[in-house]
């Protein structure tokens, strides 16, 4: 298992997981992910946010991190932390706690980068998967209704955003 910078050729791949992702949140109930545009991951990997996690040569996990996230995190954006966004399992490895790797590493980039805290959201009220960050050692901070939602991919509108902090 390697963690790695995401590459211009594994866009294919990233775009097809979060397809995959949206699939699976509508079996779910759940908040659906739009259709995110190829612009944005090849943003993020020009600036090198796009991360992968490669079991045997195939993309396992794909997940993007940013340094600021202030309309979803206004007050709290002003402390040093990582934000982990999108975080999408490929299939083939469902059930072997990549998030749990995910967060290994997570605590890591924070020490290397002087970071206070690892940040991650999502929307609507998902039982399972707030008990999960929980598990992993996320506090669930609670869900705030978000007071502008312009700036932030759609779903951000349809219901609150559960925020989780861990202290890396």
């Amino acid at each position: 298992m390697k963690i790695l910078k995401s590459e211009k050729e594994d866009i294919p791949v990233i775009l097809e997981l979060y397809r995959t992702a949206s699939a699976y949140m509508k079996t779910k109930n759940q908040v659906v992910w739009p259709e995110f545009p190829k612009s944005l991951v090849e943003m993020e990997i020009a600036e090198n946010r796009q991360w992968k996690l490669v079991i045997e040569n195939e993309i396992a996990c794909i997940w993007a991190i940013a340094f600021e996230d202030p309309l979803i995190w206004a007050p709290e954006n002003d402390e040093p932390s990582v934000y982990i966004h999108r975080i999408a399992t490929n299939p083939n490895f469902r059930g072997r706690n990549l998030v749990g790797n995910l967060v290994q590493w997570a605590d890591t980039f924070c020490l290397e980068h002087n970071l206070k805290f690892i940040r991650l959201d999502t929307v609507g009220h998902n039982h399972g998967l707030i008990a999960h960050y929980q598990k992993l050692g996320f506090e669930f901070l609670g869900a705030k209704d978000l007071p502008d939602t312009d700036g932030l991919p759609e779903h951000y509108s349809k219901g609150p955003a559960c925020l989780f902090q861990r202290e890396a």
